[in-house]
């Protein structure tokens, strides 16, 4: 606690900013921890419906960039706020509409209208509130507290759902998630103070010397797509997972993730960045193949639990999308110019993420699983490909010798 206090200015609402993270992350953690057994068992989505929906819940992230240029007169405080309220809305309707495959598309974009435009708020935040040269610390103080936060939303669901597996109680922990964001938007209320939004993210920044690093975020959207929206479907709908399962794994992933961030960051110090972006998608080419085809080599059970490893090394491979941030550390020639890049590329990532969500789901739907998996392979393939042809800094250096 100490250290917290440390790392942020006396008379800032940091600790306002703090709890509602932490509450925001627990409504999440519900949240997400049985999103996809609900859109599956009790909306009755198939493939192709789970990409629709995926579609649409990522619209709000392109659209960022221009409502944040819309409302740049507004505090950073203001709009966190604003993004509690949407967030809210959202979720309460999930606990309140009937579990229609368009009402319940129409609550998942709003809740995440709501989460991306908190998403930038709240480092900008962190950082207006740390104390001088403890910008670093005070995010990483944000990411543990989030991360902690969802895991107890997972491991919640993980237990009720585990009690009650005979009669889900979906709608009971909408609520409940409902509830928990209402309280989160009452916390960031008390929240004064007029910070200025991050300027670097109301814009795009495009720049020749970026141009690899852009392509290299459309083809990591591109394989992350197929994962993220379609990985737990497969576990849902073709070995029949419940949502304790499905949660259990998510708080898995989270926990591996925690503890290789740190590692796969010192890799990428001592390696270089070049090595990690070619070498991580290599090692993708496998996971991919067993999610695809552990069915086929297997018996169900063990293919089951193969899929399940090869999610939560998936989620630990894609810690070295870390290293793209590093390259453009590289190239840039200013802090502000690092930011506006990635902010860029984000936008980017999202843009091509929303068609992988439709195209992924029709492959599914009409050539099968291991088809939609040999894609994301070849996506990470073309990734390797592509990085292997980046220049560092020290190679450009020397030819220029």
């Amino acid at each position: 606690m100490n250290r917290i206090k440390q790392t942020f200015e006396k008379g800032t609402a940091y600790k306002a900013l703090l709890l509602s993270i932490l509450i925001t992350g627990l409504s999440y953690g519900l949240y997400k921890g049985m999103l996809d057994n609900y859109l599956a068992e009790v909306v009755r989505m198939g493939e192709m419906d789970r990409g629709v929906t995926e579609f649409f819940r990522e619209l709000p992230g392109i659209a960022l960039v221009f409502i944040l240029a819309a409302f740049y007169m507004l505090s950073a405080e203001t709009m966190y706020k604003a993004g509690a309220v949407i967030m809210l809305a959202g979720m309460a309707m999930h606990a309140l509409l009937p579990p229609d495959k368009a009402l319940v598309t129409l609550a998942i974009c709003v809740y995440s209208l709501g989460e991306h435009i908190q998403l930038g708020m709240k480092s900008t935040l962190m950082m207006g509130y740390a104390r001088a040269g403890k910008g670093g610390a005070a995010l990483g103080v944000q990411s543990s507290v989030s991360q902690i936060g969802t895991l107890a939303g997972y491991l919640v669901i993980v237990g009720v759902f585990s009690l009650f597996a005979a009669n889900q109680p979906y709608r009971l922990f909408f609520g409940a998630a409902a509830l928990l964001a209402a309280l989160s938007a009452v916390c960031s209320m008390r929240m004064s103070g007029s910070s200025e939004p991050d300027a670097t993210k109301r814009r795009f920044y495009f720049h020749r010397k970026y141009g690899k690093y852009y392509m290299l975020e459309m083809f990591y959207g591109a394989r992350k797509q197929v994962f993220l929206t379609f990985g737990p479907y497969v576990l849902i709908l073709f070995y029949g997972a419940n949502a304790a399962t499905i949660s259990l794994l998510f708080a898995v992933s989270a926990i591996a993730c925690f503890f290789a961030s740190p590692v796969v960051g010192r890799i990428i110090d001592r390696l270089g960045y070049k090595v990690v972006m070619v070498s991580d998608t290599l090692i993708l080419v496998i996971v991919c193949f067993f999610y695809g085809f552990a069915h086929h080599i297997f018996p169900r059970d063990v293919a089951f639990i193969v899929c399940c490893v090869n999610y939560v090394l998936d989620a630990v491979i894609s810690l070295a999308s870390m290293a793209a941030n590093v390259y453009v550390k590289d190239l840039a020639s200013s802090e502000q110019e690092v930011k506006a890049t990635i902010s860029t590329g984000v936008s980017i990532n999202h843009v091509i993420t929303i068609f992988i969500a439709l195209f992924g789901g029709w492959i599914w739907e009409t050539l099968g699983i291991e088809t939609l998996f040999i894609a994301s392979a070849v996506l990470g393939l073309c990734n390797s490909a592509y990085a292997a042809t980046i220049r560092t800094a020290k190679q450009l250096a020397q030819k220029n010798n």
